[in-house]
């Protein structure tokens, strides 16, 4: 009964990053080694290898490319070198930065910025309130109301326009010669 809930002792397999570096560094070729030729390595040493063992390459392969542990050009991974630039991020790179260039921002403006604030005319104001009892309302006043019998042609009330170009007046033919 306590051997089914035992589980089969693991085979002592390194870490896959360790594998990997041992078998880029026996490998040693100048143009670097590509997947297969990795995996390959490390099936021969380390006979049985577990059935995920290509996707657990893969994705150790992209890991280390991108921690920077390893360089990938032309299909094939080198190891880092000590001297080689770090693993820049995607996006465009950040400025250099001068110690003679001036700072990219100043300390504080002299001048604040956006629309002054209105003055107080504190005055005004109170005048403006004691006059009406209400305070001055804001925005465009409302239209004035058409007086009835102002100044029109003899009272006839005008024509309203309709939308768009009026039509063409015909010429009668009284006064076409």
């Amino acid at each position: 009964m306590a051997t089914e809930t035992e589980e089969p002792p693991r085979s002592a397999l390194p870490p896959y990053p360790e594998m990997i570096l041992t078998a880029l560094k026996t490998l040693n070729d100048k143009n670097g080694s590509n997947k297969s030729a990795i995996s390959k390595f490390i099936e021969s040493k380390h006979g049985e290898l577990p059935e995920s063992h290509s996707s657990l390459l893969t994705a150790h392969l992209a890991r280390m490319k991108e921690s920077g542990e390893l360089i990938f050009l032309k299909n094939n991974y080198f190891i880092a070198g000590p001297g080689s630039p770090p693993k820049r991020g995607r996006g465009r790179p950040p400025k250099p930065k001068d110690g003679s260039a001036p700072d990219p921002k100043p300390p504080s403006s002299p001048k604040p910025r956006g629309r002054p604030p209105k003055a107080k005319d504190v005055v005004a104001e109170a005048v403006a309130k004691a006059t009406s009892g209400m305070p001055k309302s804001r925005g465009r006043p409302p239209k004035k109301a058409r007086e009835e019998g102002g100044d029109t042609d003899a009272g006839a009330t005008p024509a309203k326009k309709g939308r768009g170009r009026p039509p063409k007046v015909k010429a009668s033919e009284g006064t076409a010669e």
